[in-house]
């Protein structure tokens, strides 16, 4: 990848997560990025509207924090394969719009280049690669991210005053993107860990780290948004900004305005392999968590609720009948998991956790994120047109916390247009269905446009359980204007909103 040239100053917001080199899988690529913001003055901030309105003191942030800023150096070996450069563009870049979403960017130093290993099976080679974190502790507790020194052999902190020392890996949690690093080191500078629960939308950020190897690089942004839910299986509430942030960005520290980190800077969106604008960096609280548990048991244990859910759009909300298009619907629930004990059903609309509301769907694993197995979490969960209140003791995961399904699509007019049978015991046996469900023979109409196919199975409408095509005809007609099919094809599950007049 050539080196870009970039231009930031107080008033632009830049965000780059790019990870100068990679290790691990196909590469693991070191993101970093980071910010810093400065206190206005009092007397600014009380200013009436309109009134000229000074930047946050972003030199004095940087200077105070600037040495407990780390660039982090790995060495190791990745197994790559010919299909991993013949299958991308003119960029050499998979053409995946989820590819172009995350960009954990790699700059691999290998002999040959990618001709060199057409046509031989995949084996291991060299990998560098380089990263950024913060030092947390005087004594040498390092945060970065787990993508940084996956795969990681050796891994070299550099520290601005020159000094580098050898790191160990205490431990690294993938779920989370987390790694705690230890070196051997006495009366180190250290940051101060704000809130991220107290960052608000607009506020001004700032990142230090090591873009494309330039140690101790600012730049800097604003918050542009909270709680944003990425493709990426992961259950992280991330911080999405401005900020510019590039290959060798990753891991290293978000600040506020008070000098304080909220956030460790991780991914970005890029169609490019450079910086677009969008950015992402995981809470601090979060984090702070994970580097808990990693120092006390050398890993992490993450809690699960045992549910499929997925979002709650206008012709949902209208089936559930809902005041608004909130909460986070429940499209499967495990058997055994703690949802179940809990008595949660497919169908369920989980509107609180412990009092905190659940707006969007991702909203409901970033509460279980923060959650630990053993804890007890409050739900408030909307069911066939009534409130009620469940509690739930969570499991230790082992896999996926609550992930949360693509939402439906938008159905057109008129009749729900499907063609339906009863299945047969052995259908129902292989497709896993206790009970009822049917068979779409055939899809038209506003099913059709909603996304329904032959093939698929039809086990619910509105929540309420089918088990023949004239109960599907009732419960359709008792609707005004929409119905939530839930659906399942091969082994997934999913509420279709169907409007129908």
């Amino acid at each position: 990848m050539p080196l870009q040239s970039l231009v930031s100053s107080p008033t632009r917001l830049a965000v780059a997560l790019l990870a100068a080199g990679a290790i691990g899988g196909a590469g693991v690529s070191a993101l970093e990025f980071g910010h810093a913001q400065a206190q206005p003055a009092p007397a600014v901030l009380a200013a009436a509207p309109g009134a000229a309105v000074a930047l946050p003191d972003f030199s004095t942030i940087t200077k105070r924090n600037g040495p407990a800023v780390v660039n982090i150096s790995v060495v190791g070996t990745a197994p790559v394969s010919d299909d991993e450069t013949a299958s991308g563009g003119d960029d050499g870049l998979p053409n995946d719009p989820f590819f172009d979403f995350f960009r954990r960017f790699q700059q691999q130093q290998q002999p040959g280049g990618a001709g060199a290993r057409r046509g031989r099976a995949p084996h291991a080679m060299p990998m560098r690669g380089e990263g950024s974190g913060f030092i947390v502790s005087p004594d040498g507790l390092i945060l970065t991210n787990a993508h940084v020194v996956k795969g990681a052999k050796e891994v070299t902190v550099r520290l601005t005053d020159r000094r580098e020392l050898r790191a160990k890996v205490l431990g690294a949690d993938a779920k989370t993107d987390i790694a705690v690093l230890k070196v051997e080191a006495k009366n180190l500078p250290v940051v101060a860990l704000g809130k991220t629960s107290d960052l608000q939308v607009g506020e001004w950020v700032l990142a230090i780290g090591s873009p494309f190897g330039f140690q101790n690089t600012v730049t800097a942004g604003v918050v542009s948004a909270k709680g944003r839910a990425l493709p990426d299986d992961s259950a992280v509430p991330f911080i999405q900004t401005d900020v510019a942030i590039n290959p060798g960005n990753s891991g290293g520290p978000l600040f506020n305005a008070k000098g304080e980190v909220v956030g460790i800077n991780s991914q970005i969106y890029s169609r490019t392999g450079g910086y677009q604008g969008v950015s992402f960096a995981i809470p601090i609280d979060l984090a702070s968590k994970v580097q808990q548990q990693i120092v006390a048991h050398g890993k992490v244990s993450h809690a699960k609720l045992g549910v499929a859910v997925q979002e709650v759009n206008q012709t949902l909300a209208d089936s559930f009948h809902l005041d608004a298009p909130e909460g986070a619907l429940v499209s499967n629930v495990e058997k055994g998991s703690a949802a179940e004990r809990a008595g949660l059903q497919t169908g369920d609309v989980i509107r609180k956790v412990n009092g905190q509301p659940v707006v969007a769907s991702a909203d409901l694993p970033a509460a279980i994120a923060l959650a630990a197995p053993g804890d007890q979490v409050r739900l408030d969960v909307w069911r066939k047109g009534g409130n009620r209140q469940l509690t739930a003791t969570l499991a230790d995961a082992e896999g996926k916390v609550a992930s949360a399904a693509d939402k439906g699509t938008e159905a057109g007019q008129g009749r729900l247009g499907l063609a339906l049978r009863p299945l047969q015991p052995q259908e129902r046996e292989e497709a896993g269905v206790a009970s009822g469900g049917l068979l779409v023979q055939d899809a038209d109409g506003p099913a059709e446009l909603a996304g329904v196919q032959a093939g698929d199975l039809l086990l619910a409408v509105n929540g309420t359980a089918v088990k023949s095509v004239e109960q599907v005809r009732s419960l359709v007609g008792a609707s005004d204007h929409s119905v939530a099919l839930l659906v399942q094809r091969g082994t997934d599950r999913i509420f279709v909103p169907v409007r129908i007049g």
